[in-house]
């Protein structure tokens, strides 16, 4: 069964919510993990490089670990469209 991810919305988010970001570098699509934080505090960004997004959300789907309950929320940048291959964006 392919993951199930939802769009990121950040009137919507919950602090400890982690977020998978997805952007363009050069001709690639890279992406970086951040948790949500708590209202007029910055959001927690793990690690600082950037990752395939594969491994971004891999990253995400074990930090979640705990929390099952929780959405893997996605971020996608300006021109950045949904690989189906990534999983269902709901």
């Amino acid at each position: 069964m392919p993951a199930i991810y939802a769009r990121y919305d950040r009137t919507e988010a919950r602090p400890g919510d982690l977020v998978v970001r997805l952007y363009h570098s050069g001709e690639e699509i890279r992406g970086y993990l951040r948790r949500v934080a708590e209202q007029d505090q910055e959001d927690a960004v793990f690690p600082g490089e950037e990752m395939q997004p594969d491994d971004a959300f891999r990253m995400a789907w074990n930090k979640n670990r705990d929390h099952p309950e929780r959405p893997v929320l996605v971020e996608l940048s300006e021109g950045v469209n949904w690989n189906p291959g990534w999983g269902k964006l709901a």
